[in-house]
């Protein structure tokens, strides 16, 4: 009968007008920023819920922001700093700690929940449509919100020490402030796109990076400066991407920090191939990983 119908009358189709057209992918590197910012009230409701249900139901609530950094840079500055006796370029030892402790949580965040965002949302992306570059942006930004918080902590530290005469000095890199968080955002976004792919089929991969990314930082200038570096793996250390990025988080806001344009200019050409590559693999995978979860 409906076939009869719009026969004998084309231009019922024709008048039809609608809000939303969902059509497959056929460009592996098709981003749809406007479908995303279409969605951006979900995105919103998204980060939201990340950050209440991430808490909901702990007695301090919000206040472990601040006391697992404060922790984690009292411990790394009694083994690290007292008993291991490693450099910190100078600077005091809770203070050289607590830069590296926060832009490493930042980038490990987003890398560790980005690779499992196919796992832990595969009922919600096997009912609705919205786009799934959705879910992953969500993560970053409710990360970003974590990593501002943390961010304070470091700058009332910062302020500590500076009221008591210590000696550093904040230098012009800290305009390169901006970029260093968006590298550092995209990287793991990257990343985790790429191994969240991965995911969907072996699942013991989520756990192998869990304590690979506790591998990797030892690898990375978060515990001693890159001046401080082995000659044997100075290198290997360098070309780590996320060196670059802390040496020179450390270099704008403590004026210490070995930074160098070229190894910050690897770090974003790394960031970005990474990047189009998560991206591309995403885009990919999505079409059909209800399958496979």
């Amino acid at each position: 009968m409906d076939t009869l119908i719009i026969q004998e009358n084309p231009n019922l189709v024709k008048d039809q007008r609608w809000d939303l057209i969902i059509k497959p992918h056929k460009n592996l590197l098709e981003l749809r920023f406007n479908d995303v910012w279409a969605y951006r009230d979900l995105l919103w409701l998204l980060v939201r819920r990340d950050f209440v249900s991430f808490y909901k139901q702990t007695i301090l609530g919000p206040l472990w922001f601040f006391i697992q950094p404060i922790l984690t840079t009292i411990m790394f500055t009694i083994i690290f700093g007292q008993m291991g006796g490693l450099s910190t370029d100078g600077l005091p030892q809770p203070l050289f700690y607590l830069a590296g402790i926060t832009a490493w949580n930042y980038f490990a965040d987003c890398l560790t929940k980005t690779s499992t965002v196919f796992k832990d949302n595969a009922n919600i992306f096997g009912k609705v449509y919205f786009p799934r570059l959705i879910m992953p942006l969500s993560i970053v930004f409710s990360n970003l919100v974590r990593f501002g918080v943390q961010f304070l902590l470091f700058i009332l530290v910062m302020a500590y020490y500076g009221l008591n005469n210590t000696h550093f000095q904040p230098t012009w890199g800290i305009s390169l402030f901006p970029i260093v968080v968006l590298l550092m955002a995209f990287l793991g976004l990257g990343t985790g796109l790429t191994i969240s792919a991965m995911t969907t089929k072996y699942r013991d991969l989520a756990f192998l990076l869990t304590f690979g990314v506790q591998l990797l930082m030892y690898a990375t200038t978060v515990i001693y400066p890159l001046s401080a570096a082995s000659p044997k793996y100075y290198y290997i250390i360098a070309l780590n991407p996320m060196t670059p990025l802390i040496e020179t988080f450390r270099f704008g806001f403590l004026g210490q920090g070995s930074f160098s344009w070229i190894y910050l200019g690897y770090s974003a050409l790394v960031t970005i191939m990474l990047l189009l590559a998560g991206i591309i693999i995403f885009n990919k995978v999505e079409k059909d990983f209800v399958d496979t979860v």
